[in-house]
């Protein structure tokens, strides 16, 4: 016979790693300082698009 587990305790288990996957997830991007690396990386990229472009200034 396969033992059925109750509904909360399913829910908490998930709930449980769910949290888990998402502190490790959001410690990794802290520690290796990844949301700074992507910031900086778009930085040079909308850089490189608007300095192409032609500027007309007039005051």
């Amino acid at each position: 016979m396969k033992k059925k587990g109750c509904p909360l305790c399913k829910a908490a288990k998930a709930v449980t790693i769910g949290g888990a996957v998402a502190v490790g997830t959001l410690f990794t991007v802290y520690f290796l300082n990844l949301d700074q690396k992507l910031l900086s990386w778009a930085y040079v990229e909308v850089n490189e698009i608007f300095n192409r472009k032609s500027q007309d200034i007039k005051f």
